[in-house]
């Protein structure tokens, strides 16, 4: 098998599909890329078992065939490439791909093709076309709140809905919870329902930033999106998502309306003080807010801020980080906080973007 193509397409579909390439050196052929070439194309695939990526790019063909090559390494090597054509030669007798560029050539140990897990079929998965950059921005206002924590999968995902002309999506790690509602132009008749991880969904914002339109569809088990000429694939996770209606409180005891790029440059600066899991101090008084952060042995920071407040005063703690997330999300120039009692959850929202952003408390001492 012999492969002729642009250096730079190469290049570019190996950065696409290499975020599918495991790190985890268990499974040694889940940490290359599948090039498969036939008919003047090469289509090149990875996959870590729970996400996969692929791609097609054009080239010249001679004797097709199919080889996986380890992937970091064909990835770091076509970036330096000299050349603007890269000629790649299967010799199976060596186990071996040749990469040649110029007066370069590159010997990689290569595995068997055979070996490579068989990737979700996209052929036959019934798609429909949303836009994408309203899919893409609903995931960056809501993914950060997806919890780590492999022990509780579906806390892992992000849930994606579709109904009557909106898009849906929520995500909790149980210490504070996203939810965007979207309105999607043309009023999308399309109907799904989906937990998907939320790595799954950063890796779609990666790749599909130039994508005027996605196609989402469910196939089986998996979740699939089309972005121009490169599929994702990802597995969907089983569970019962949070019911994140019930968890949104209906009445609160008080709305700040808070100007968001100046309180968020007070968190940030208040947080540089909140070290070793020490909370981010939130007193309400008068027509003011004063925010602060003590951590023994460093220091302590305080700031106030103007704000239409009345009543008794209030104080609450927050984690620094999950508070900042909050505010980060939201992009109106006011956010409004709605609190009820220092040991209850507080809610950042914006009516502008049907936002909501609910942040469990932090118990404060003294």
């Amino acid at each position: 098998m012999k492969i002729t193509c642009a250096k730079e397409e190469f290049t570019q579909a190996l950065s696409v599909v290499g975020g599918a390439v495991t790190t985890r050196a268990t499974v040694q052929v889940l940490g290359g890329v599948l090039l498969r070439a036939s008919d003047g194309r090469m289509e090149l695939s990875a996959t870590d078992m729970e996400l996969s990526l692929r791609l097609s790019v054009e080239a010249q063909v001679e004797g097709g065939g199919a080889v996986v090559a380890p992937g970091r390494l064909l990835v770091d090597l076509a970036r330096l490439l000299p050349e603007n054509e890269v000629v790649l030669e299967h010799r199976p007798e060596q186990g071996v791909l040749e990469v040649i560029c110029g007066p370069a050539s590159y010997k990689l140990n290569t595995y068997s093709a055979e070996d490579f897990p068989k990737l979700p079929e996209v052929e036959g998965a019934q798609t429909f076309d949303v836009d994408a950059s309203a899919f893409l921005e609903t995931v960056s206002r809501v993914a950060r709140a997806a919890s780590r924590d492999e022990s509780r999968p579906v806390l892992t995902g992000v849930l994606v809905r579709f109904e009557g002309g909106k898009l849906i999506m929520a995500a909790t790690d149980s210490y504070r919870m996203s939810v965007k509602e979207t309105e999607l132009s043309g009023g999308a008749a399309a109907e799904l329902e989906a937990i998907v991880p939320a790595r799954a969904l950063t890796e779609l914002s990666r790749i599909a930033q130039d994508s005027g339109e996605l196609q989402i569809g469910v196939q089986e088990n998996h979740v699939v999106f089309g972005a121009g000429d490169v599929w994702l694939t990802t597995r969907r996770i089983d569970g019962q998502f949070p019911n994140y209606k019930q968890l949104l409180p209906e009445t609160f005891e008080h709305e700040v309306a808070l100007p968001r790029e100046e309180f968020l440059e007070v968190v940030r600066r208040a947080s540089v003080m909140a070290q070793r899991n020490s909370p981010l101090r939130l007193r309400f008084a008068e027509g003011e807010v004063t925010v602060s952060a003590q951590t023994q042995d460093v220091g302590e920071a305080k700031e106030s801020l103007p704000v239409p407040f009345s009543g008794e005063p209030l104080e609450i703690g927050f984690n620094p980080d999950f508070l900042r997330d909050g505010l980060e999300s939201v992009e109106s120039e006011e956010v409004a906080l709605r609190l009820i009692s220092p040991l209850r959850p507080g809610l950042l929202h914006s009516d502008a973007e049907d936002f909501s952003y609910l942040i469990m408390p932090i118990r404060l001492a003294g």
